[in-house]
């Protein structure tokens, strides 16, 4: 039941547990959709163009209008006449939800399950086993994350001896840093995290598959069968919901789609509609003018939203590329307490606390805390009061719980929500939406805040180490500045591909809208009132990339100097310096997965920014398909 789909290589017999009979007819049966996530990306290309040219701002929709793709009045949408989620019983505590990727870049099974083992025994309400931003997709791990999840949901023999083994493991860890066992009972321990996953976004095509047409297959498509048929009655007879957490998602004709995709699976194997619940994270601008109609395309499948930090100020900054008054400050004052992102937030809890027709309110998560408890004691101890003041703030705001990012900050936030003692923030009164003008303009707010020369190396630093990391496998990396290596007081931060975006769209302003630097610089003699300029930026590239290539080995792999670093620099270097800003900076990245020749990489680069600029069209297929 395949004939219709094709499989790279060898891989339909490498991973013939991935790629079960099961599997294979769920993509064959649902490999139409395809088309209609193509369609969509296409219409979402053409959207960001017409501002570009025509400089204008994303607006609310037509009140009277229905929702592409649907038969869904938005205005039906906004007042709550449709039919939602039945929050389950596991969902309705996630205090804590930790994320991360299920596998490791070429390692055997052993090693890259221990992912897994950590997540599961971390005393995390729900864990997001990552298959997008955090999940490096060199070689097959894509495959090896959906291999590794279904040995551990399944509770195959090679997870359980691991898992007995990470529990000592952590228990050393939390007697010497919080003063007891976090893992008691490891057996027990591991029922009691919900598993969740995060499948790729509509923007991302996968790397193995190509439909009858030889297109190649969307990646939501691909990740979201192989999850839900290789683990749906594993997770029922558990008693335990099959959830997933949707990424990117710009429109409500997007959450339409996925609804589509999502009931096609449901009917195929025979399940109740709105069996598989989800999350929608709101990465994306465009999303929060549309928040209700969301909710509603995507009915008895929607429980709730998250509301992220990084992709979220990237596709501010993206939509806004063409106003030179959109200037981002430096990134570390961008908080959600800053201007537009303290009204994207508002806006969020104001939907989930709207309810359905039937009475049904949604979840809040809150945001990412990045911070891990390692380095100088000092540095630990700012930093952890720090996340727990974020955590109290959210909670405070509405939040039924948060995420965080390592394992060993589960303990440290989740006594936020423990001491309050409520299960979740169901229903809690807040204003319903309103859609003025005002909104509108609060939604792009820009607030004075510093931009200087400390926070432009930051940006291209991170962004440098994080291209190379993301060369080597690893999407999911702990990162700080050149600046601050050997420097324990400043901590690392587990950053994922949100990081990179972020930060080459921020520069991108800086050196295409001349911002207006706020301190002096003596270093490259700077004065406040000067401006950014390609010049500056240029001066900056060499100085933080030597850096980088003086770092030690702890910091940054001797390996990677010769073969992915000079590409992350190459792709950095092009991005920022392009008049045409590209829409995302994994696109660039993705091209060149499992290459490390820097004129192939060159050949490549110019290749997706010259069809950008002429045809308007992303690459987003596997170039090395047939290899």
């Amino acid at each position: 039941m395949s004939s219709n789909i094709t499989i790279r290589n060898d891989l339909k017999n490498t991973y013939k547990d991935v790629y079960t009979d099961e599997t294979l007819s769920a993509l064959s049966a649902l490999t139409h959709v395809n088309k209609r996530i193509k369609e969509v990306m296409a219409t979402r290309m053409q959207r960001r163009a017409a501002r570009q040219q025509n400089k204008t701002r994303i607006d609310f929709l037509d009140p009277a209008s229905t929702i592409h793709g649907t038969t869904i009045n938005v205005q039906d949408a906004r007042e709550g006449k449709f039919e939602g989620s039945v929050i389950p019983a596991d969902l309705q505590r996630q205090w804590i939800q930790g994320t991360g990727p299920a596998a490791k870049p070429n390692t055997p099974v052993e090693n890259s399950i221990r992912n897994v083992a950590y997540a599961l025994l971390s005393g995390a309400d729900g864990w997001m086993f990552d298959g997008e931003d955090a999940l490096g997709q060199v070689t097959t791990m894509s495959l090896d994350n959906q291999r590794n999840l279904k040995l551990a949901i399944h509770k195959d023999p090679v997870f359980l001896i691991v898992a007995a083994n990470v529990a000592e493991e952590m228990n050393r860890w939390s007697r010497s840093f919080l003063g007891r066992d976090i893992v008691s009972d490891w057996e027990e321990q591991l029922n009691f995290t919900t598993k969740i996953f995060r499948a790729r976004g509509l923007h991302l095509d996968d790397r193995h598959i190509r439909d009858a047409d030889g297109v190649a297959m969307a990646a939501s498509i691909v990740d979201s069968m192989l999850y839900v048929v290789n683990n749906y009655k594993a997770l029922q007879k558990a008693g335990s919901s099959i959830v997933l957490y949707l990424p990117k998602i710009q429109t409500a004709e997007e959450a339409g789609v996925w609804n589509e995709l999502l009931s096609g699976l449901e009917n195929h194997l025979g399940l109740e509609i709105g069996t598989i619940k989800v999350y929608v994270l709101v990465e994306q601008l465009e999303a929060t003018y549309q928040l209700m109609e969301i909710r509603a395309a995507l009915g008895k499948h929607f429980v709730g939203y998250n509301t992220g930090r990084w992709d979220y100020i990237n596709s501010v900054s993206d939509a806004m590329a063409w106003d030179k008054d959109f200037i981002n400050p430096n990134i570390e004052a961008i908080t959600m307490k800053y201007g537009y992102m303290r009204n994207y937030e508002d806006r969020v809890r104001r939907a989930v606390n709207t309810p359905d027709i039937n009475g049904n309110f949604a979840l809040w998560q809150g945001g990412m805390e990045p911070d891990i408890p390692v380095g100088s004691a000092a540095g630990v101890s700012a930093s952890m009061k720090k996340a727990v003041a974020g955590a109290e703030r959210e909670q405070g705001e509405g939040a039924s719980g948060k995420w965080v990012a390592h394992w060993k900050m589960v303990h440290i936030v989740r006594p936020v929500w423990e001491k309050v003692g409520e299960a979740n923030q169901l229903g809690r009164e807040f204003a319903r939406l309103t859609y003025s003008q005002q909104d509108a303009d609060g939604l792009i707010l820009i607030e004075p805040a510093p931009t200087d020369i400390r926070g432009a190396r930051n940006l291209l630093s991170v962004a440098l180490q994080y291209g190379n990391a993301f060369g080597q496998g690893m999407q999911a990396a702990a990162l700080k500045p050149a600046d601050f290596f050997g420097n324990d007081d400043i901590l690392y931060l587990m950053e994922d591909m949100a990081t990179g975006e972020i930060r080459l769209s921020i520069l991108w302003e800086w050196a295409h809208k001349g911002a207006i630097l706020t301190e002096n610089d003596s270093e490259i003699d700077i004065k406040a009132g000067d401006v950014f300029s390609e010049t500056l930026y240029r001066k900056l590239l060499v100085q933080e990339y030597e850096k980088l290539l003086n770092a030690g080995n702890k910091d940054v792999y001797d390996s990677s100097k010769t073969t992915t670093l000079p590409i992350a620099r190459e792709i950095a270097d092009t991005y920022i310096l392009s008049g045409t800003k590209p829409p995302w900076f994994i696109d660039l990245l993705n091209i060149n997965l499992n290459n490390t020749n820097l004129d192939v990489a060159k050949n490549r680069i110019n290749l997706y920014m010259n069809t950008l600029a002429k045809e308007g069209t992303r690459i987003t297929e596997n170039l090395d398909f047939s290899k």
